[in-house]
């Protein structure tokens, strides 16, 4: 044993014997840090809608039909949402950093798993493995974003852009999705993130090393909520007999799941949140605009190819003028709920995007895709305006130490919601696309018309 292990000194000897001293470790950088943190929450949030352009020549490589198809989609998605519910607290466990770094290399095999999955079970297992490194990479970025920066209003503004790195990444999503598919190949999608996720890591070595902190975990209820949210996405994807048999286990394991958290001491989703008004109508707003938005990605990057006969690329490039203005109307939003409240921004947004998935439903196979391209714009323009105050109402609303975990119950109801739109909508057009299509844009607008009507009744209650 050497002696400065045993005198805990800083210096090493040379090969001649000489003391010389130790290499100082890397100095913490913040904007390092943040970028880290930014790439890897732009990964994740990518992948959530960089597969749906790419679905078509996965079927035709890979075969397994549409409810094959929805199940790429939603193998992420489930993972990621119903795992965000305990990944905060394991992140607090295992300390950000160490948590980040494990999620980001679990993310980035699981990617090279579905670019070389032979099979479609091999590409769905591989796409639940990415939705449950997602899962550990979100609260891990932002933890490493907070401890990054000491000063309030430097950390404000790094959260800021973190933010905006995830509103980017939704944007990016379709283009880049058929770009990859058109210039590579599908696998191409998933090829990409191995040396985006190297270069993650390799900042994490500027990153604040993280202390662990002791952290609860409700392993009850994430299993009940796990169990129950695949079982319900399984009974409306696959149908039949099985999936009557998969709806009565998601009752059960739904009953299963509220009895357990009305019992723990730290549950993974207390009940009591949605005694609050504002919380449960935040809730269901994200849910709406989830169910709108990505419901609406899924469709029509199949309409664009599958019933007008368009490349990937000509499909991804149909949703540029959708997903461009997202990040600008993020901060116009943001300005005007600062301005006005929430409530505001909230209403003028679920309006306009029931409005603009009502006008969708006059789009047929013999429709110009550049006006179908235009049409797509008001429905993202008012789920952009309506995200962030939603997410600032709730926030407002629960007390500043439980924070954290509103804004993982607000996230992981998004994603679920997300899902499950994507299964139903499936399911319909599968039966007879443009009529199922116009049923799913129909359940979308009525689902933004219920919050809308919840909104404006508390925005009454505020003003009174």
């Amino acid at each position: 044993m050497s002696t400065n292990h045993l005198t805990g000194s800083d210096e090493r000897r040379s090969d001649n014997g000489e003391l010389m001293p130790k290499k100082p470790s890397p100095a913490p950088s913040p904007s390092l840090t943040l970028a880290a943190a930014l790439l890897g929450f732009a990964l994740i949030t990518l992948d959530a809608s960089v597969v749906n352009v790419a679905l078509p020549s996965i079927g035709s490589a890979l075969g397994g039909g549409m409810s094959g198809l929805q199940w790429v989609v939603d193998a992420y998605t489930l993972a990621f949402a119903a795992l965000m519910l305990s990944t905060g607290a394991f992140s607090d466990r295992a300390g950000a950093s160490r948590a980040y770094a494990i999620g980001i290399t679990v993310f980035t095999l699981a990617s090279a798993a579905c670019g070389l999955a032979p099979t479609l079970p091999t590409l769905i297992g591989a796409r639940v493995l990415q939705g449950v490194a997602a899962a550990v990479v979100l609260p891990a970025s932002l933890a490493l974003v907070r401890q990054a920066y000491g000063d309030p209003a430097r950390r404000a503004r790094a959260v800021a852009t973190w933010a905006a790195g995830g509103a980017v990444a939704v944007a990016l999503g379709p283009v880049a999705g058929g770009v990859l598919t058109t210039a590579w190949d599908w696998r191409g999608i998933f090829f990409i993130n191995l040396p985006l996720g190297a270069v993650a890591l390799a900042l994490l070595v500027r990153a604040p090393r993280s202390q662990r902190r002791p952290a609860p975990l409700d392993l009850p209820g994430q299993l009940t909520a796990v169990v129950a949210l695949t079982a319900l996405t399984f009974a409306v994807i696959e149908g039949g007999r099985t999936g009557l048999v998969a709806l009565a286990v998601a009752v059960a394991a739904g009953v299963a799941f509220f009895r357990v958290e009305a019992r723990q001491p730290h549950p993974v989703v207390p009940l009591g949140l949605f005694r609050d008004r504002a919380v449960s109508v935040a809730v269901a707003a994200g849910a709406a605009c989830n169910v709108a938005f990505y419901g609406v990605v899924f469709l029509f990057s199949l309409f664009f190819q599958q019933v007008q006969g368009h490349s990937a690329l000509y499909a991804g490039l149909m949703f540029l003028p959708m997903t461009g203005l997202i990040a600008v109307t993020n901060v116009l939003s943001g300005k005007l709920a600062d301005r006005y409240g929430p409530r505001v921004p909230m209403l003028a947004g679920q309006g306009l995007a029931a409005a603009g998935l009502l006008v969708l439903l006059y789009v047929d196979s013999a429709t110009s895709p550049a006006l179908v391209a235009a049409l797509l714009v008001p429905m993202a323009l008012g789920c952009a305006l309506t995200v962030p105050p939603l997410t600032a109402m709730m926030l407002d609303a629960v007390p500043a130490e439980r924070a954290g975990l509103a804004a993982g119950v607000l996230n992981a109801a998004r994603q679920v919601a997300g899902g499950l739109g994507i299964a139903v909508f499936g399911a319909l057009v599968s039966g007879g696309f443009e009529a199922g299509m116009r049923v799913s844009l129909g359940i979308g607008a009525a689902l933004l018309g219920v919050t809308g009507a919840l909104s404006f009744r508390l925005a009454g209650r505020a003003a009174s």
